[in-house]
């Protein structure tokens, strides 16, 4: 299978022995190969659950298929070995191999109210999963001794066996202003999505007075009441 990196869509190639289900078929918008190389199928109660989506394709090589981006997301493809113990937040894959198990990990109710994410997923590999990320996707090693402090909306993989938990770092004041962070410590990397998730870097660059800025950033809830 060949994924070349994407701009706005993804080209994907399988030969023949390859077989990948995509989660979400709508996103192919061009396919070339036999007819009977896609087969959509019902997606389990969970799999409905996790994706808000009723069904999946799979498909087969030999054939080739463009998936459309949403503006401003990148598409990587990331190869998992057998003994892979990574778990991923299900909303960013697109596809994986098919053959490869999934089981799901549940976090406890203060975590899932605050991150929004009630569960995620192991895949058991050898396989392939396609994952939609803001930006792009960079690898971050854990260290058992010093935690590293990941924003919740940017993680998109860790460790089973790392010790996770919410926190936040800094002064008094960066911690005011922060968003929650996941704080890992443990063996193996995680995964994190890179485009920023701070308005603050595009306001400079459009017309917006400086007093307004200050304003909003200093007065408590002045991103609500000053527009």
């Amino acid at each position: 299978m060949t994924a070349p990196p994407p701009h706005g869509h993804v080209r994907i190639e399988l030969e023949e022995a390859d077989k990948l289900q995509v989660l979400h078929p709508k996103a192919i918008i061009a396919f070339r190969g036999p007819p009977g190389a896609r087969e959509d199928r019902f997606m389990d109660v969970a799999g409905v659950y996790r994706k808000r989506k009723w069904i999946r394709s799979r498909i087969q090589g030999p054939s080739e298929f463009l998936l459309g981006l949403p503006p401003g997301c990148g598409l990587e493809a990331v190869a998992l070995p057998e003994d892979s113990d990574l778990l991923f937040d299900f909303r960013h894959i697109v596809f994986y191999s098919d053959g490869m198990a999934m089981k799901t990990r549940i976090h406890k109710l203060k975590t899932a109210w605050i991150t929004r994410e009630l569960t995620r997923m192991r895949f058991t590999g050898p396989g392939t999963l396609g994952i939609l990320t803001a930006g792009g996707l960079a690898s971050m090693k854990l260290s058992e001794e010093q935690p590293l402090y990941v924003d919740t909306a940017s993680l998109v993989a860790f460790p089973e066996s790392a010790e996770v938990k919410l926190a936040v770092y800094g002064n008094p004041l960066a911690t005011q202003h922060m968003n929650v962070q996941w704080e890992l410590k443990g063996r193996g990397s995680v995964l994190v999505q890179t485009g920023s998730l701070d308005p603050g870097l595009v306001e400079p660059l459009q017309r917006d007075g400086f007093l307004r800025r200050t304003l909003r950033e200093l007065l408590p809830f002045g991103g609500v009441y000053i527009k």
